[in-house]
């Protein structure tokens, strides 16, 4: 998975990764020495059990966690050192985040969900051209009562594009939907990486997603316990949910 200094394309290089949890007396090694390269660009698959460790390691990619122990390299920049103020400075200049819950403001509607992203980064897209990357050019005026759970999450898949971020790091983007507003939302993560070469990862209990990965990590007990490598990419439309 690693071998070596990392190559010029990689945007994540991962060396040793550890992250123990304490608990009263008890330990919980979420992450067990995870070394992993990512290139810049692909799209990565994370499947396996819940408490697994995808999504710590989901979380301390994008700098919402610390690791225990080990390295975690962004574009050659090393993140396990980099102190709190840093680690904020690049969640907003290079991370997009979309959960499971899209966590729109209902008050505002979906334009202005979108803007409030673009406020917090100095060169930001139009939330305009950002829905419209996400097939909702129609729906932007529309408040989040008046979408649908598709919809809302495309709202959402926006939200963290309008950044023009480096990586975006999806959990569990379609779990809240039924197949084919999941579908539709895996069309627009595809279609953004495929527009924009934005790096994605993608955590997912859907076996079959996997299909449109470049790559598909098996996480178990805080490992990478399997990898495989896709041929040829099924487009979202093509899976059997």
């Amino acid at each position: 998975m690693i071998s070596g200094k990392p190559a010029e394309n990689t945007a994540f290089h991962v060396e040793g990764l550890t992250k123990v949890y304490h608990s009263g007396d008890v330990d919980v090694h979420a992450l067990r020495g995870v070394d992993l390269d990512i290139r810049t660009g692909e799209i990565v698959i994370l499947l396996g059990p819940s408490g697994g460790g995808k999504s710590t390691f989901l979380n301390v990619l994008g700098g919402l966690d610390r690791p225990t122990s080990g390295k975690v390299s962004f574009q050659g920049a090393d993140l396990t050192a980099q102190n709190d103020r840093e680690l904020t400075q690049y969640r907003r200049s290079h991370v997009g985040f979309v959960f499971q819950f899209y966590n729109l403001i209902p008050s505002l509607n979906a334009r202005e969900n979108v803007s409030l992203a673009a406020d917090i980064v100095p060169d930001p897209m139009p939330a305009g051209d950002a829905l419209t990357l996400v097939g909702l050019a129609e729906r932007m005026e529309h408040f989040p009562s008046q979408l649908s759970g598709g919809e809302q999450q495309r709202v959402a898949v926006a939200r963290a594009l309008v950044k023009k971020p480096s990586v975006l790091l999806c959990d569990e983007p379609t779990g809240a939907l039924d197949s084919a507003t999941g579908i539709r939302v895996l069309e627009a993560l595809v279609g953004v990486n495929e527009r924009l070469g934005t790096t994605t990862v993608i955590i997912t209990h859907n076996a079959s997603i996997s299909a449109i990965g470049d790559r598909v990590l098996h996480f178990a007990d805080g490992r990478i316990a399997r990898e495989e490598r896709n041929a040829k990419k099924l487009p979202p439309s093509a899976l059997q949910w």
